[in-house]
C-alpha cells in the first residue's frame, strides 16, 4: 500500500548515491563521504595566545603537585575559579585536569580496596602509569594550543 509520495521508497537521487554516481552531493549515510560533525569546542583553540597556554599548562601541572597529597584535583579546581571564566580554552583545559583527577581518586580508592585480595597492586601500577602518561600529554596539548581529552574519565564537571 505505497503511495507515490512514501518517502520510504528509494528516489533516484538516492538510489544515485548508492551506487556513487553523485556522492560528493550524497548527505552522509547514503554512500556519499562522512562529515564529521563540528566538536563541541570548535572554534575555542583558534587564536589561543601564550598566557591561556600558560594557564591551561598551570592546570595539568598543578594536578602533579596536588597528588603529593592525594589531592591532585585541587590545582585544576583552583586554576578554573581564577582563570577559567577569561579564556574558554583555559576552562576546557582546567575541566578535563579535574574530571580526570576526580576520577582517577576514585579509581585508586577502588584498588586500594582490592588491595586486600591482592587484585589492587596491578591495578594501582598500572593506574599510576596511565596517570603520569595522560597528565603528560595534557600538558603538551595544552602547551601546543590544542584541547585534549583524557581516557576513563568520568564527567563530573562540564
Amino acid at each position: 500500500m505505497s503511495t507515490e509520495g512514501d518517502s520510504t521508497r528509494p528516489t533516484e537521487q538516492t538510489q544515485q548515491w548508492s551506487r556513487g554516481t553523485g556522492a560528493a552531493d550524497a548527505p552522509a549515510g547514503l554512500g556519499g563521504p562522512t562529515r564529521p560533525y563540528p566538536s563541541p569546542a570548535a572554534g575555542i583553540t583558534d587564536a589561543v595566545d601564550q598566557e591561556d597556554r600558560n594557564w591551561a599548562m598551570a592546570a595539568h601541572l598543578s594536578a602533579v603537585v596536588g597528588a603529593w597529597l592525594a589531592l591532585g584535583f585541587i590545582g585544576p579546581l583552583a586554576v578554573l575559579l581564577i582563570r577559567g571564566d577569561r579564556s574558554p580554552f583555559v576552562r576546557a583545559h582546567c575541566v578535563e585536569a579535574l574530571n580526570f583527577n576526580l576520577s582517577v581518586l576514585i579509581y585508586a580508592l577502588v584498588g586500594w580496596v582490592l588491595t586486600f585480595v591482592l587484585v589492587g597492586f596491578p591495578i594501582l601500577l598500572a593506574l599510576g602509569i596511565l596517570w603520569v602518561v595522560c597528565t603528560v600529554l595534557g600538558l603538551v596539548k595544552a602547551n601546543r594550543g590544542e584541547l585534549y581529552r583524557y581516557p576513563l574519565t568520568i564527567r563530573f564537571v562540564s
